[in-house]
């Protein structure tokens, strides 16, 4: 019986050789310097194609054959991409320390904030299970996004009252976006930052303790091809608002569905410029999508908090549904910790990045620089 299991095996070489090679190959796709959607995709399956790869190693090596020379190239070059594999994505498991450091013993109330996103997928007409775990968590802020005019309704009947504060914009396209608060908000606006038709929504909001952090709520397109072709859009509109967060006075919270995973170098940089910490690092992945396919999941909906806010209780919502999980964070203010997190800062080389992923109109748009990259774009002129 084992005879002819192996045998099996043996003829199951060239599978196990395909396999491999196509997980490995499709994972390093990314590191191509270009921003075709049939490139930046495969960012997103980084966790399943590592999956493979591995799959690939372990079966393998049960035909592993040590007087061929060929297979000692082929498993070489196999660990070679698992290693990479592993790297994109290690800060996001147990092993790595935390970036965002957990909340003092001791707190007071009034520097407490709850946070909630959820993306309700607008062709979804099932909510209970989302109303039901809002009434359950109180969340202090709410982000919703793909919501049009129907979700707005169902939204305002449902919790509307327990939240005077909000901010709608509804839509029909999949990017219609809501935000309600139980805290005060002010300077409100609806930007278009990249399309006319994708906005985001940028606001102050007064915690209990009476001070003031700036919200920047976004939902960028995807690089697919039946949204856009391209991820310059996506990732122009990461960088304007990571250069927002970059020249804020006030500490920054971004969070929404970035169509972008957490390990890719457009969202890293994006954390980076913004000098915003991710509670994940350390954590967990928190896949938020596909709900409802358990194979196909990846981390797309983000939650980055400036160094001023700890962690106290994080994590991925109720399935109601929608392709998305909601996500939510429960974060304390901290002021005087904060040098105890303090984000990294943006060197020469990521002002460089920023620069190539920004078009020249888009850096006038923008207006003034920080000094940060002015000085980093001096030294890369010299």
């Amino acid at each position: 019986m084992a005879s002819l299991l192996k045998g099996i095996l043996m003829k199951l070489r060239i599978v196990f050789q395909v396999v491999g090679l196509i997980a490995a190959l499709l994972s390093l796709m990314p590191l191509i310097a270009a921003d075709f959607w049939w490139v930046r995709i495969f960012d997103f399956p980084h966790l399943q194609l590592t999956g493979f790869t591995l799959l690939a190693i372990i079966l393998y090596f049960v035909t592993f054959n040590p007087k061929w020379i060929n297979d000692y190239l082929y498993i070489t070059v196999l660990l070679g991409c698992f290693v990479f594999q592993c790297s994109k994505i290690l800060d996001y498991t147990p092993i790595v320390g935390l970036e965002v450091l957990e909340s003092s013993s001791q707190v007071n109330d009034e520097d407490r904030l709850k946070i909630y996103t959820a993306n309700v997928l607008q062709s979804n007409k099932k909510n209970e299970k989302l109303f039901d775990e809002i009434s359950e968590r109180q969340p202090d802020l709410i982000v919703f996004t793909e919501t049009n005019d129907r979700w707005m309704n169902e939204i305002r009947i449902a919790i509307g009252d327990d939240y005077p504060y909000k901010v709608e914009q509804p839509q029909d396209n999949t990017y219609g976006m809501l935000v309600y608060s139980k805290l005060p908000l002010s300077n409100t606006s609806v930007q278009f930052m990249v399309d006319p038709k994708i906005p985001s929504i940028h606001a102050q909001v007064e915690m209990r303790n009476g001070n003031l952090f700036q919200l920047y709520a976004i939902h960028p397109t995807p690089p697919m091809p039946q949204h856009n072709d391209m991820s310059t859009d996506r990732d122009t509109e990461l960088m304007k608002t990571a250069l927002m967060s970059n020249k804020s006075e006030l500490p920054v919270i971004v969070l929404g569905d970035f169509n972008d995973v957490a390990w890719s170098d457009s969202t890293e940089l994006t954390k980076t410029v913004a000098k915003l910490l991710d509670l994940r690092i350390g954590r967990g992945f928190y896949n938020t999508f596909h709900a409802q396919y358990f194979f196909f999941r990846w981390p797309l909906d983000h939650i980055l908090i400036a160094p001023q806010f700890f962690h106290e209780e994080s994590g991925t919502g109720v399935n109601f549904g929608s392709d998305h999980f909601p996500s939510y964070a429960y974060l304390t203010y901290e002021p005087a910790r904060a040098k105890e997190q303090k984000a990294v800062q943006p060197t020469a080389e990521d002002w460089r990045q920023v620069k190539d992923q920004m078009s020249e109109q888009g850096m006038e748009e923008f207006g003034e620089m920080p000094d940060s990259y002015r000085k980093a774009v001096e030294s890369l002129n010299k």
